[in-house]
């Protein structure tokens, strides 16, 4: 069963809260998360690196592997050593706001963020969302809302979407973003 984090991102605030918990943190909707990855196997690109960003401890990167993906890297800030342990890859150390004033060097078929781009401060969004499309042509968003709706951001194009829900209703939405006018080879 989920356990909720909202009530702890409340009282500790999201960076607070990763800064305690980073070691031992897990996604409580890893199932959904993997259905959807499994879902959209064929929608992604893992022939070329895949950046896990904002990756926790690995989850999305340890489901990419089982489904065939040949290079995936990961970057958080807060659970680096925790996505190291579980993954036995390197894990880059970028924050939003190191992406938002300085972009990611390398480059990525595609970055994937679950369950993080919705605690991007509003004013900082459009910023992160460029600087990432920088290093990639294609953004998959996984997320517990339908925020953040990148879609209406200028220059943002949604390419696809789908939702998994579990028995009890909760629903986890992947949104696949490209920048308007270009086009990916899936």
């Amino acid at each position: 069963m989920a356990r909720s984090i909202r009530p702890l991102y409340d009282q500790y605030g999201a960076e607070g809260y990763y800064q305690a918990q980073g070691d031992s943190y897990e996604n409580p909707h890893l199932p959904l998360i993997e259905r959807l990855l499994e879902q959209n196997c064929q929608r992604l690109d893992l022939t070329g690196c895949v950046l896990d960003f904002a990756a926790g401890g690995g989850e999305v990167t340890r489901a990419l592997i089982r489904m065939g993906a040949q290079r995936v890297e990961g970057s958080d800030p807060f659970t680096r050593s925790l996505y190291e342990k579980n993954t036995g890859l390197t894990c880059h150390p970028y924050s939003f706001m190191d992406v938002v004033k300085n972009g990611i060097e390398g480059a990525y078929s595609t970055i994937i963020c679950s369950f993080a781009m919705h605690l991007c401060p509003r004013k900082d969004l459009f910023s992160l969302t460029w600087n990432l499309f920088q290093a990639a042509p294609l953004l998959i968003i996984i997320t517990p809302h339908k925020r953040p709706e990148l879609e209406l951001l200028p220059g943002i194009e949604l390419l696809w979407q789908d939702v998994a829900e579990d028995d009890r209703g909760k629903k986890v939405r992947m949104k696949a973003y490209i920048l308007a006018g270009h086009q990916v080879e899936l």
